[in-house]
């Protein structure tokens, strides 16, 4: 029986690092900025939250939503 020889400890910590999307479908975008589903809409369409369409998909910019919520500068 052949046995795996010893492995050299890799030289990069391998842990997986906590991502964040880059996008969201509309029901997890209503919950995250609790806006409801016709003001989303009507932000999608004056083009203030930005979207994006893979096949039948349409999932919102995490970015968006973010710039959305900020706190204006007046």
């Amino acid at each position: 029986m052949h046995r795996p020889s010893h492995q050299p400890a890799p030289l990069f910590d391998t842990a997986p690092l906590p991502l964040e999307p880059m996008t969201v479908r509309i029901p997890t975008a209503i919950q995250l900025t609790g806006i409801g589903r016709s003001k989303l809409y009507q932000l999608i369409a004056s083009g203030e939250i930005e979207t994006v369409k893979i096949g039948a998909s349409t999932l919102i910019t995490v970015a968006s939503l973010r710039r959305l919520t900020q706190p204006q500068a007046r």
